[in-house]
């Protein structure tokens, strides 16, 4: 097999490096047809060697606690794709041979393959082996049409196709294996970049995906015309407004005897001249317009370091918007006060229009309150605030939006 297996990879190098634009349209077709049939016939080969490498204990007697975790090192796999690769491997050896070999085939993918075993699996606890073999030729043929996702839903009823006599009874006990495999398989990964980033990746279950969207959704929509910011960059946004909340509400479990927190150590020189940039309790490092913004609706810890930054005193809670003050703010604003906008104020951070560190005073006079977006807009942008006569805050935008800067008020909440 290695020696097959080299010839295959000199082949692969050789189209690697063959240009593909002098191909006519119906060749490029058939050859991307190809290429994506070869990569299903080599799946089915890794996952025969997976099984392989399982069965024979390589792993353990390599020094990994389990296949999986060995997969993780060799192949740079995450630990829950290693896993299901090694589920997979050992439902196409042990169960339906059709499986395997329509995989072998290329006539399905690696996560159709995976899907029809998980539903053929369920139809055998149900049927006998004949329905099965049934089972999965019916499926492999809707394969050729649907992808893996919508296989799954014609999965859950297959026994009307196969069996129909006691196609009610099992869909319940298909809808039960579902739900087992959700919870088996549900992970969240985070795994820090060398910036300071995450990168999340995971699978949910039904109900805590439910929960996702139940509370990114709300937060999710365009802030208006002037939103510049991708779905994406929306969705990452109403996340992190979501956890901004779950930290307001006090009720998270405690870490070390304090509350859930974010820390941030900066100096206050730095701080109030716009030039410091701050250090997370990670050890990774903010730019001073993020602490500055970070600042203005959060709790200051003043400290007094030695000259090697030791802690020699640590004073009191000071300046933060809460209690009283931001009851009377939410009072008065009753949401991001920003032009247009309808945030409700659990949604919004505190904003000093007068920063803190400048000399601004933590009053009502020099507050507004500001949703996660505008909030960020107004401490990168042109635009400022103040409030008007009335005590009402006023935004005024840059000369370049508005030659004569003349002052925009929040009208959406007055008027509900």
């Amino acid at each position: 097999m290695l020696e097959e297996l080299a010839l295959a990879e000199d082949v692969v190098a050789a189209c690697v490096d063959a240009p593909a634009w002098p191909l006519p349209e119906h060749d490029l077709i058939a050859a991307l047809d190809a290429a994506h049939r070869l990569q299903h016939r080599l799946a089915a080969v890794t996952l025969a060697l997976i099984r392989e490498v399982d069965g024979r204990g390589t792993a353990r007697t390599r020094g990994a606690s389990s296949t999986a975790v060995w997969l993780r090192e060799r192949l740079r796999l995450t630990v829950p794709a290693a896993r299901r690769l090694v589920d997979l491997a050992t439902a196409l050896d042990t169960g339906n041979p059709g499986i395997r070999q329509a995989l072998a085939d290329g006539a399905i993918s690696l996560d159709q393959a995976r899907v029809i075993a998980d539903t053929v699996d369920t139809v055998n606890t149900s049927t006998d082996a004949e329905t099965a073999d049934r089972a999965v030729g019916l499926l492999v043929g809707w394969a050729s049409q649907f992808d893996p996702s919508h296989l799954r839903k014609l999965g859950t009823r297959i026994l009307d196709h196969v069996a129909p006599d006691i196609a009610d009874a099992a869909t319940q006990a298909a809808l039960d294996a579902e739900a087992r495999r959700a919870a088996r398989d549900r992970h969240l990964t985070l795994s820090e970049q060398t910036d300071g980033r995450l990168r999340l990746t995971g699978t949910l279950d039904t109900e805590t995906a439910g929960l996702l969207r139940a509370a990114i959704d709300p937060l999710n929509a365009p802030c208006g015309p002037d939103d510049q910011r991708s779905a994406g960059q929306r969705r990452h946004d109403a996340l992190a407004e979501v956890c901004r909340l779950a930290l307001r509400t006090g009720d998270l479990p405690g870490s070390g005897g304090d509350s859930a927190q974010i820390v941030v150590t900066t100096s206050y020189e730095g701080l109030s001249r716009q030039l410091s940039s701050g250090t997370l309790d990670t050890g990774l490092s903010l730019t001073p317009e993020t602490v500055r913004r970070l600042a203005c609706d959060a709790t200051l810890l003043p400290a007094v370091l030695g000259g090697t930054g030791q802690a020699l005193d640590v004073g009191r809670q000071r300046r933060l918007i809460s209690g009283p003050l931001r009851r009377a703010l939410v009072l008065r604003d009753r949401g991001c006060a920003f032009p247009g906008y309808d945030r409700p104020p659990r949604w919004c951070h505190a904003h000093h229009i007068h920063h803190w560190a400048d000399g601004g005073p933590t009053s009502l006079a020099n507050a507004v309150l500001l949703c996660g977006h505008h909030h960020r807009h107004l401490h990168h942008s042109d635009w400022t605030v103040q409030l008007g006569r009335d005590g009402h805050p006023e935004f005024v935008p840059p000369a370049w939006l508005d030659p004569e800067q003349l002052p925009r008020r929040n009208h959406y909440h007055r008027r509900t």
